[in-house]
């Protein structure tokens, strides 16, 4: 991948799984009534935000232009909420059981791309691993989260 179009192209899969999750995360927020709820949402959303600064750097940097669009899945993820929203009627397990499903997607990119880590340049190899590894946080916190709404039952 010493290629610049094939790092600008997995560097810019990653900023759209970013997109994903701002736009997931917001989405969340405006659908529960929860206000810890709402403060995690869009901390996370925010952190995406970050995340997808960092990247348009590295894009910027190899010649490229940073995506401003969503992943096919991400839209399908954003449609599978709003319809999971309207049956619900604002139901926390369910927002936050679609917010795991979010980030089990973006992990899975961040997976696929860091499995070609090897070849990057090493300070953006280096941000991608402490993206993932940021996160791998995040996911288990809405896992843990989701479990505890389960077991609340």
């Amino acid at each position: 991948m010493e290629n610049r179009n094939e790092i600008v192209d997995e560097v810019n899969k990653l900023i759209e799984i970013n997109n994903d999750r701002i736009e997931g995360y917001e989405r969340a927020v405006k659908e529960t009534n929860d206000e810890s709820l709402k403060s995690r949402f869009t901390n996370y959303a925010l952190q995406s935000r970050k995340f997808k600064s960092e990247l348009t750097g590295f894009v910027t940097a190899n010649g490229g232009k940073p995506t401003e669009g969503t992943t096919t899945s991400g839209k399908f993820f954003r449609a599978w909420m709003d319809f999971k929203s309207a049956i619900a009627l604002k139901d926390k397990k369910t927002i936050v059981g679609s917010c795991e499903f979010g980030e089990d997607a973006a992990l899975d990119v961040y997976n696929e791309v860091s499995d070609k880590t090897t070849v990057f340049p090493e300070n953006i190899r280096t941000k991608i691993t402490e993206q993932k590894n940021e996160l791998q946080k995040a996911h288990d916190s809405i896992r843990e989260l989701r479990d505890s709404l389960v077991d609340s039952i």
